[in-house]
């Protein structure tokens, strides 16, 4: 095909069973001709560098997962905004939000620390990638009050049509990956329909949830195509007309 797909979320760093170089071949020869790899603790920022510096259709986030707490400081803050001013590859600060699905005990923590990254993001001028689990009013309430500046990427998206529409009202876009194939994910599938298609990121989050037919196996980037497919299924578009618009919406919104 022509158009090219961005999987705007994608830890390849995290898939053990297949190199970089077979992960990033296999997503060219499926059409997925940019991929974008957020950081989700410190340690992973080498790696993220690293990926974005060996192939030249690789860029980054960095952050600090709202599971990963332990990792934030004042240093780790200036590291990247460091990074950032060195490396034109790092496109966002990502993942960071918030993740009240495990525990509760420390949200508060949570809280302090996203608005943290926010800030972070609005002074360099990036956009932010949000992992919000069983958060979503909070994590809407925290980015009214403090982002002033950057655009905003609802990853993996998994609320209702009700905030979807919440966010596009605000500006933000939404992205969704393999769970819109599968064949229970009805509220998914809602929300893929109803958000506009300049609104619409897609990603795999691989190697975590496969799309169908792959579903329950490792993930990787080259499956995106599914993703495009069942949305293009879902609004009752062409499938091209999915992946001109995302991709026109990863590169605009990311500077890629």
């Amino acid at each position: 095909m022509d158009n090219y797909l961005v999987d705007t979320h994608t830890h390849i760093n995290y898939i053990e069973e297949k190199s970089p170089e077979e992960i990033v071949q296999n997503a060219c020869k499926n059409g997925v001709k940019k991929l974008v790899v957020p950081a989700a603790c410190a340690k992973d920022f080498d790696e993220v560098i690293k990926l974005c510096n060996n192939f030249e259709n690789v860029y980054g986030y960095l952050g600090i997962h709202p599971e990963e707490l332990n990792d934030w400081s004042d240093e780790i803050y200036e590291k990247i905004k460091n990074i950032v001013k060195e490396n034109k590859k790092i496109v966002g600060i990502g993942e960071i939000g918030l993740d009240y699905y495990w525990d509760k005990s420390n949200i508060e923590k949570q809280k302090e620390i996203f608005i943290k990254q926010i800030k972070l993001a609005n002074d360099l001028n990036l956009p932010i990638n949000v992992h919000s689990r069983e958060a979503f009013q909070d994590s809407l309430q925290i980015l009214k009050e403090n982002n002033k500046c950057s655009n905003v990427i609802m990853h993996c998206f998994s609320g209702s049509v009700e905030f979807a529409k919440e966010c596009i009202k605000e500006g933000m876009y939404i992205a969704l990956g393999g769970v819109v194939t599968f064949k229970n994910a009805i509220k998914a599938k809602e929300v893929a329909k109803i958000v506009p298609i300049d609104r619409l990121l897609l990603e795999t989050d691989s190697p975590y949830m496969a799309p169908t037919p792959f579903r329950g196996k490792i993930n990787q980037p080259a499956y995106l195509k599914f993703v495009a497919e069942e949305i293009a299924k879902l609004k009752q578009i062409p499938f091209d007309e999915v992946v001109e618009n995302t991709t026109n919406n990863a590169k605009r919104i990311l500077r890629i």
